[in-house]
């Protein structure tokens, strides 16, 4: 038998409550993953820019209100370096400003995604996003397929 390979993700949130929920949603999924959480855009940034690092995620959780004191905009600061090109990038936000989802997707996200305030519904969502061939969908990114929805 062949083992499936582990899925490397990554939650940078700076609530300590989502961060939380996040990660037991996730356990609680029972899929082969390996969570990495930042409490900061700071400590992601710190973390992807260091030479040593190698493993990319296969996908990234960003919350969108996190402050970045270092770096000038954690989204734009991760698109603009070519080693990050191919990375998967998924907002993860309580805000639904039209704004917002405009702006982050023009910014290079490849989905958004609201925080349920269901944990059943949080469950669901993560296991959706996290079976989606993101080569498939990137080449096909409009607007109505980066706001996701259950």
């Amino acid at each position: 038998m062949i083992e499936e390979e582990k899925m490397h993700i990554i939650l940078a949130d700076d609530d300590e409550d989502d961060r939380n929920v996040f990660k037991q949603a996730i356990e609680e999924l029972g899929l082969n993953i390996d969570l990495t959480i930042y409490k900061s855009g700071d400590e992601l940034l710190d973390y992807l820019y260091e030479p040593a690092t190698v493993e990319l995620p296969h996908i990234l959780f960003l919350d969108l209100n996190m402050l970045c004191t270092k770096y000038d905009d954690c989204l734009k600061d991760i698109r603009k370096n070519a080693k990050f090109q191919d990375m998967s990038i998924a907002i993860y936000s309580t805000s639904t400003s039209e704004k917002d989802i405009q702006e982050t997707f023009i910014g290079g996200a490849n989905i958004y995604i609201n925080k349920p305030n269901d944990f059943e519904v949080l469950k669901k969502s993560l296991r959706e996003v996290l079976k989606i061939n993101w080569q498939f969908h990137t080449s096909g990114l409009s607007k109505d397929t980066f706001l996701f929805s259950i």
